[in-house]
């Protein structure tokens, strides 16, 4: 299969690489930012196009990874230079990124009118394992789409689990994506306390990985929220945008998340206070004494 990529940034450009490194046939990329897409097309041989539109139609598999949804309903359109103005017959599109259930199926509509395929295929995963082809999928959407681009998705992932119908993988990429977030800002709180209580956190964190507040993202963040090394793999404003996915689903549903809802007001914070762009464990600046207000 021809494959494209249309958002070729961290986590796009990492996937691009690994296809390539295994054979795959990566014939077009775009970007949103012109230059990211120029130089990963000459890296890995490929054309850099100017327009999604001119992915589809070099392409049999396009891998969407954009940033919102905004950003996906505005490819997804039958608009000069967008992914479905030459038609999507026989096409398949694989949308990576983490947005609403709604918006999945809203482009699941609109590419089927179109006359191709999409899936969804959420990664509870980061950078190195984009590179290294060992991502967590969690795909939904037609069977028989899943099935025909399943060896490729294989060469994406270590493990890989198909959920069901459109909207039920971005539902559990949702709520992964709340836990993670409202863990990472708990432990904010606790190495902050900790530190204003006068206690070593290396001692601290080194406690609680042997306790009941030990989790994954201790592991992942806590060294970076004690040294301050907020180099980002999942940035706060990311986080921000998912938590208030995870929020909303959740008034939807008619309950009250009171954790979900302090989370995405942090996350928020940081952006408003242009610490979007740091990694999510930033969050530990609004929590260390003499840090960020």
């Amino acid at each position: 299969m021809r494959i494209g990529f249309v958002g070729v940034g961290r986590m796009g450009a990492n996937m691009a690489r690994r296809l390539k490194e295994c054979g795959c046939e990566v014939v077009a990329v775009a970007d949103a930012h012109a230059p990211a897409a120029q130089a990963l097309a000459a890296e890995i041989g490929a054309r850099a196009c100017p327009q999604p539109g001119d992915v589809a139609a070099a392409s049999d598999l396009v891998f969407t990874v954009v940033s919102d949804d905004a950003a996906m309903l505005s490819i997804f359109t039958t608009a000069p230079g967008q992914l479905l103005e030459r038609g999507a017959a026989g096409k398949v599109f694989v949308n990576c990124a983490t947005v609403a259930p709604a918006t999945h199926l809203e482009v699941e509509q609109r590419v089927g009118r179109a006359g191709g395929q999409s899936l969804e295929a959420c990664m509870a995963s980061s950078i190195p394992q984009a590179r290294a082809g060992t991502l967590y999928l969690m795909c939904a959407g037609a069977r028989d789409a899943f099935t025909r681009v399943e060896p490729v998705m294989q060469k994406l992932a270590s493990a890989m689990r198909y959920v069901g119908a459109t909207g039920e993988a971005a539902k559990v990429k949702a709520l992964v994506n709340m836990v993670m977030n409202i863990n990472t800002a708990a432990l904010a709180e606790g190495l902050g306390l900790g530190a204003a209580l006068g206690l070593d956190l290396t001692m601290l964190r080194e406690v609680f990985a042997q306790t009941g507040a030990a989790s994954q993202v201790l592991k992942t963040d806590g060294e970076d929220m004690q040294n301050r090394e907020h180099g980002c793999f999942f940035s706060a404003a990311h986080a921000a945008k998912d938590s208030r996915i995870a929020h909303e689903l959740g008034l939807g549903a008619g309950l009250d998340l009171p954790l979900a809802r302090a989370t995405r007001a942090q996350y928020e914070r940081m952006v408003a206070l242009g610490l979007g762009e740091l990694d999510k464990s930033g969050i530990a600046e609004l929590t260390f004494k003499g840090r960020h207000a």
